[in-house]
């Protein structure tokens, strides 16, 4: 079964030019060699020798899943009902690249995801070897290890060490996520893709917590969301002061000298509102290369347009209704799913 699931990603290094051979070779071989890591669930449950901590996961994951198809509507299929153990600290690697001047992403398209703000690399060298020719270009570069990514139903996606060992609350909303991409995907557009993937997370957890979680799950799960609510408006803060340095009459060199100052108050800001958290440093990794115009290109991606998403699920009524009616859009252009969007999230919230 997942040597056919393989032969179209394998058919793509066939017929690619030398420029991207390498890089379609890489993902073929990465991707199949992380299937062949994944083995049953109930494999690694009537295992003797495997971890307690890892079988309570487990078996967490398998109520997860079971609530991802009955209660929110996620496709029934064998993703997430294997486990790799993957012996790293990431699934993959993504370079993201920024002109120096710019916050917009660039781009690089594929045969079969489309045109994706991102290249993904399942060796961390590999990556910074790329990263470091962009740079040579001229770019603005993060290189970020991602712990979980969707195949979009190309293969059954299995569970990985990467992310086994999250907090309940942060681990079903990975799986929610992933599974949200294989039911909706619009080519050459992630903003609406993650987006939307983003909106059937933040219900599915709400409704996941509801059904199953203890208080002390959920008070875990509001301090986590809290957090990450509070790095992203930090985040978005500095963004929109460096997208008003770039639009202005300033000269290039000026902007350059505005660009260093803004990053070294962004890293102040980040220390004050770590020390506000007790010392929590879930988000140092993302400090782990000097900042550049690459670390916040992509961070309005994953939120612009939940507002929209969120009024037509309230629209729609049923996450059912709410699937075919993002397919509809979907199906659109780009421009006009947006505008669509834009005009139900403004007509929520007046």
């Amino acid at each position: 079964m997942r040597t056919r699931r393989l032969l179209p990603l394998l058919a793509l290094v066939l017929v690619s030019g030398c420029a991207q051979l390498a890089y379609y070779g890489q993902a073929a071989n990465g991707q199949f060699s992380l299937l062949d890591r994944a083995h049953p669930i109930d494999d690694w449950l009537a295992d003797p020798h495997a971890d307690a901590g890892l079988k309570a996961k487990l078996k967490s994951t398998k109520q997860m899943r079971r609530f991802a198809v009955t209660d929110l509507g996620l496709p029934d299929n064998r993703s997430y009902t294997e486990y790799a153990d993957l012996q790293r600290p990431f699934a993959l690697w993504n370079v993201v690249a920024a002109p120096a001047l710019s916050l917009e992403p660039k781009q690089w398209c594929f045969p079969i995801a489309g045109c994706v703000n991102y290249r993904g690399y399942f060796s961390k060298e590999a990556a910074q070897k790329f990263a470091a020719e962009m740079r040579r270009q001229g770019y603005d570069v993060q290189v970020s290890g991602v712990p979980a990514y969707s195949t979009l139903g190309w293969f059954n996606d299995p569970l990985l060490s990467t992310f086994i060992r999250y907090p309940d609350g942060e681990l079903a909303r990975l799986i929610f996520h992933e599974l949200a991409h294989q039911t909706v995907y619009a080519k050459d557009d992630t903003q609406f893709n993650e987006s939307y993937a983003t909106t059937v997370e933040q219900v599915g957890v709400e409704r996941w917590l509801q059904a199953v979680g203890d208080q002390k799950m959920r008070d875990a799960y509001v301090q986590f969301e809290g957090r990450k609510q509070d790095f992203l408006a930090l985040l978005l803060k500095y963004r929109a002061q460096l997208a008003s340095n770039y639009a202005s009459d300033l000269s290039d060199a000026q902007k350059l000298q505005r660009k260093a100052a803004i990053f070294v108050v962004l890293q102040e800001d980040y220390q004050r509102l770590k020390a506000s958290w007790g010392g929590y440093a879930g988000y140092d990794r993302w400090f782990a290369e000097p900042l550049s115009n690459a670390h916040l290109a992509l961070v309005a991606t994953y939120y612009d347009l939940v507002p929209g998403f969120k009024a037509l699920l309230a629209q729609q009524q049923t996450l059912p209704k709410f699937y075919v009616a993002v397919a509809r859009l979907a199906a659109l252009s780009k421009e006009e799913r947006h505008r669509q969007l834009e005009e139900l999230a403004n007509s929520a919230n007046p």
